[in-house]
């Protein structure tokens, strides 16, 4: 969706204002706040834009400028809210051009019109913010103008975020748009977010098999920046090992990655890369005499209940480890008042041991 309305063009005029949304949005760097008193729905004049301006003591000739800019703000963030692309279009010279983030060309207050009409077509509910970072005066009659804008489409969730740099050129008392361009600057994605697409192995998970019994259990940290997992093996009715896992976003190599701690010392880390049917693990182990260890591993979700465990190319000290399979199931929640049901049946093939947490 981003890349659809980024893909429209457009946006518009910058403004030294903050639309509607958080205090002090917008910031020019060239002002010096001055402490004014509050403005209250009761003491806003009535002609107001439904904007937030920042009071600021500006030193001349920059004032006059800044004023201008102020009021066509105002009017490009009522415009845009209220659809208008008429009067967005009249805010750009007649000769006047708009270049997206693709290089796309847009000429004429007539075509940037009916790109703003299009736009609104297919978003009418399409709602504008914009935050100034920088304002200079070049000459007499041209400004150069560089911000950030967010536009925010019906559904209140799906944004795009873009830097722009407008150039100025003063026509009598105004200041209307010659040239607007801007640059993709989506902000980076957070921790949890790239987390939500193992977000699935959330929930409590059982095998039994021959070997032993592996019980796993997934939650989201308080913060929700990482998954954290908990494994019990236990062999013979025996607990053999336990191991903790934590598994987050690595901004550095842009991949998911986990870091697993064993009871008997053990430890390994693991790198994430999603495939077309789960997710493929590089793992690699330290084990507690000092020696090391490697293997992949593959996790794949059958169904809502049920996802294997797949590890392949294990090598522990220089020897080559036979691959196992695994497939894990959701455990059943438990009655109120009474013991846990037995888990459903989850089959496994050529499993040597009961398994070790994903990444080992």
């Amino acid at each position: 969706m981003k890349g659809l309305i980024r893909g429209q063009i457009w946006l518009l005029v910058a403004a030294l204002v903050a639309v509607g949304a958080a205090p002090g949005f917008c910031q020019a760097p060239i002002a010096k706040p001055t402490p004014q008193p509050a403005v209250t729905e009761e003491t806003k004049p009535a002609d107001q834009a439904a904007v937030d301006v920042m009071i600021v003591e500006i030193a001349e000739p920059l004032a006059e400028l800044v004023a201008a800019v102020t009021r066509e703000g105002e009017s490009t963030v009522k415009a845009f809210n209220a659809g208008d692309a008429k009067a967005l279009g009249e805010l750009f010279m007649e000769q006047g051009e708009l270049i997206d983030e693709n290089g796309t060309v847009t000429s004429g207050r007539k075509a940037i019109t009916a790109l703003f009409q299009a736009f609104f077509e297919k978003f009418p509910k399409a709602t504008l913010q914009m935050e100034i970072t920088g304002l200079r005066q070049v000459g007499d009659d041209l400004a150069v103008e560089e911000g950030v804008r967010l536009i925010t489409v019906d559904d209140g969730q799906t944004a795009a975020q873009l830097r722009y740099v407008a150039m100025r050129d003063k026509v009598g008392n105004a200041w209307p748009v010659a040239s607007y361009r801007e640059f993709a600057d989506d902000p980076l994605p957070t921790p949890a977010e790239m987390l939500q697409g193992v977000a699935w192995l959330v929930g409590d998970w059982i095998d039994e098999s021959p070997e032993g019994r592996t019980e796993v259990s997934y939650r989201f940290s308080e913060d929700g920046n990482f998954l954290v997992g908990e494994y019990t093996l236990a062999i013979g009715g025996m607990e053999a090992s336990r191991s903790a896992q934590r598994i987050g976003f690595d901004p550095i190599e842009g991949v998911l990655r986990s870091w697993t701690f064993d009871s008997d010392g053990g430890f390994s880390e693991g790198e994430w890369f999603p495939t077309e049917t789960g997710w493929l693990i590089r793992s690699e182990a330290t084990l507690p005499d000092g020696t090391t260890g490697s293997a992949t591993v593959e996790l794949t979700p059958v169904d809502g209940d049920h996802f294997t465990i797949r590890s392949t190319d294990r090598i522990v000290a220089g020897a080559v480890e036979p691959d196992f399979e695994l497939k894990i199931a959701r455990r059943p929640p438990a009655p109120e008042g009474g013991a846990p049901p037995p888990a459903p049946a989850a089959g496994a093939s050529g499993t040597p041991t009961p398994a070790k947490p994903a990444g080992q």
